[in-house]
């Protein structure tokens, strides 16, 4: 059967959004690997999946499913690409959208020029619910590579975040040490491993390499979840521009207990139909 897609990117982090208002559909595993094979496919860091809400105080659910198939609970540039879709297709005609995900509710607020600030949530600290297998909450966290011993901080933006603050994050072997972190034994559901240099006190420049995808030209919660560590270890403040390495995202945040928020583009490539 055939299925009905558009092509949509947040800064170069692209996905295949398929709605489910009009047409049911279920996507199994080897559905998401497909459509995300950037050779065999239509290519995409993640696949969305917008089905009608579960609450009355809704107006979309969302779904991410990375491109090795397995469901994720948060993506910050996906939900502005699920913002401009809903307005595009006249599913939702107001500018506030409530969506829900399984980290919760998020408020998307679109802005001009298809821009989208989003309420990404209050950062959640507690190693329990991280997860990270650790005896104690502490600002930074150690593990041991080989020779080598790496010092992090981590955070829960709705998804697990590991954060490595360097002094040159183009030199920064990035798909080496990604994966080695997730598979540390530290990260129960795996983790996004965010690496960050500070340019100055309101801007960072950021790489990640994501859980299910690889690196990735951007990652939203990543960014924010970036911003909130270095916040905490005193290197940032006030409105932060977060430059990666498919364009820049502008964040914000109040200090613990406080959500943080995220504005930026998000992009309609090309729609089209798949067989599945």
């Amino acid at each position: 059967m055939q299925y009905q897609f558009s092509k949509m990117h947040g800064i170069g982090n692209d996905f295949v959004v398929f709605d489910t208002f009009s047409q049911p559909l279920t996507l199994t595993r080897e559905m998401v690997r497909h459509i995300a094979d950037r050779q065999f496919g239509i290519g995409c860091d993640q696949v969305l999946l917008l089905e009608p809400p579960q609450s009355n105080d809704a107006d979309v659910r969302y779904r991410i499913f990375n491109a090795d198939g397995g469901e994720v609970m948060q993506c910050g540039n996906g939900a502005r690409c699920v913002a401009v879709y809903l307005r595009s297709k006249k599913l939702v005609l107001k500018d506030r959208i409530v969506a829900e995900t399984g980290a919760g509710h998020l408020v998307l607020q679109i802005d001009d020029n298809d821009h989208v600030t989003v309420n990404m949530g209050v950062p959640e600290f507690d190693p329990v619910k991280i997860p990270l297998k650790v005896d104690e909450q502490q600002e930074l966290y150690t593990l041991s590579l080989g020779d080598d011993e790496l010092t992090f901080g981590s955070v829960s933006m709705g998804n697990p975040h590991a954060v490595i603050i360097v002094d040159d994050v183009d030199s920064i072997p990035v798909n080496v040490i990604g994966p080695a972190v997730q598979l540390s034994g530290l990260f129960p559901e795996s983790v996004n491993v965010g690496f960050v240099e500070i340019l100055n006190r309101q801007a960072l420049k950021l790489r990640v390499y994501e859980r299910g995808s690889g690196e990735t030209l951007a990652c939203g919660s990543g960014a924010c979840a970036a911003m909130v560590i270095a916040c905490q270890q005193g290197y940032l403040e006030g409105t932060i521009d977060a430059e990666l390495r498919g364009g820049h995202l502008a964040l914000c945040w109040a200090g613990e207990g406080e959500p943080v928020y995220m504005t930026g583009p998000a992009t309609t490539v090309f729609e089209g139909k798949i067989e599945l």
